[in-house]
């Protein structure tokens, strides 16, 4: 599998690693009053789609970057790749 990196161009997805759901970007405020089950449920609960789904991958053999990467579960086909900061960012903005 190749992963289009941003900044890097066509990368094997060998030199990568893979975290999980791009959703763990979205970490739990931990001031609130239900942050002990907001924690629980971000660490251990995990959905298993069938189809497009974001991911977050790191780039250990490389320039050692965050991406986040749409890929289709059931053909393995990558329809896009961003850097994790700039979704991370835009997430902080939209807010």
């Amino acid at each position: 599998m190749i992963i289009n990196h941003p900044l890097l161009g066509p990368r094997d997805a060998q030199e990568f690693t893979y975290l999980g759901d791009a959703s763990l970007l979205d970490r739990p405020d931990w001031q609130v009053p239900d942050a002990a089950q907001a924690f629980h449920d971000y660490l251990y609960l995990r959905d298993n789609p069938a189809g497009d789904h974001r991911e977050l991958w790191f780039h250990e053999q490389g320039d050692r970057s965050w991406l986040v990467v749409t890929r289709n579960t059931l053909t393995h086909e990558i329809l896009n790749v961003e850097l994790a900061r700039d979704v991370a960012k835009a997430r902080r903005a939209a807010q």
